[in-house]
């Protein structure tokens, strides 16, 4: 059972408090993500919003350590040949991230290596406060985002005498068959459920999209199911898992499910440190 009584935010927390809690355990979980186009129907918070709930959710059920404030930081590159012809683009065209011509509006992409100097600082600020597990919650998918992480956290952990791990906001199954896409039923349905943290603000506007008749190709909004991100993608390049059938229910098994996950792998590494 969660603890929703104990503070756990880092930013709201007062020096003594600070120290109490990492007297009492040394972690501290670190949410990170870019702001990103998730189609017209999405915020562009998306990732970070799901890597911060996600932090929040795992430090109450583990019951020990803070939650640093979100990175809103992230990386992305042009999309390889074989990746635009999925897509439905021509092969020599030029696309960052999910920024497809038709986008509304440019994600929040940083440069690999301007990524790697942001994260590196704060997990080595973090280490310098003497936290002994850092668990870096992440929100974004890109692969070369999410190498970089693992550069890093491989490095920091065999280095100092901290441990540093991480993974993916989002049930493994999802992620290992590529059944996720980008502002897909599933991304979709996880912001119906979580914008009730919000005080049930209207984050999720599925209005934006036409009506559920007229097929949603991938190059029209920047929506793409999972296959659209393999060399086997719909022949149509339509999106098959459709953000117009997304529900909140759905989007909270996915939630419980990541939620989850970074129990077992925060509890696996506290063992590790006898923590």
């Amino acid at each position: 059972m969660a603890d929703n009584t104990r503070k756990i935010r880092y930013e709201l927390l007062r020096p003594a408090e600070l120290l109490q809690e990492r007297e009492r355990c040394p972690l501290i979980f670190l949410p990170v993500a870019p702001l990103e186009y998730h189609g017209p129907h999405l915020p562009v918070g998306m990732d970070p919003i799901n890597a911060t709930l996600c932090a929040y959710e795992t430090c109450k059920r583990v019951g020990k350590g803070v939650v640093f404030p979100t990175v809103y930081c992230g990386t992305e590159r042009e999309r390889p040949a074989w990746m635009l012809e999925s897509l439905g683009f021509q092969t020599t065209d030029w696309v960052i991230g999910m920024d497809f011509p038709t986008a509304l509006w440019r994600s929040h992409y940083d440069q690999e290596h301007v990524f790697a100097l942001v994260l590196s600082n704060h997990i080595e600020m973090l280490i310098a406060h003497e936290y002994r597990l850092i668990v870096i919650v992440n929100g974004h998918g890109a692969v070369n985002h999410m190498e970089t992480i693992q550069r890093l956290t491989e490095y920091y952990s065999h280095t100092t005498e901290s441990l540093v791990v991480w993974n993916i906001a989002f049930p493994d199954q999802i992620t290992t068959e590529n059944l996720a896409g980008h502002a897909d039923l599933y991304e979709t349905s996880l912001m119906l459920y979580l914008q009730k943290f919000y005080d049930d603000l209207p984050i999720v506007d599925l209005t934006a999209l036409p009506q559920r008749d007229v097929p949603i190709h991938y190059t029209d909004f920047s929506i793409v199911d999972g296959p659209g991100f393999t060399k086997t993608p719909d022949k149509d390049r339509v999106v098959r898992s459709d953000p117009r059938d997304a529900t909140p229910e759905f989007g909270k098994e996915i939630f419980e499910k990541s939620v989850e996950k970074f129990v077992n792998i925060t509890e696996k590494a506290l063992q590790r440190l006898t923590l």
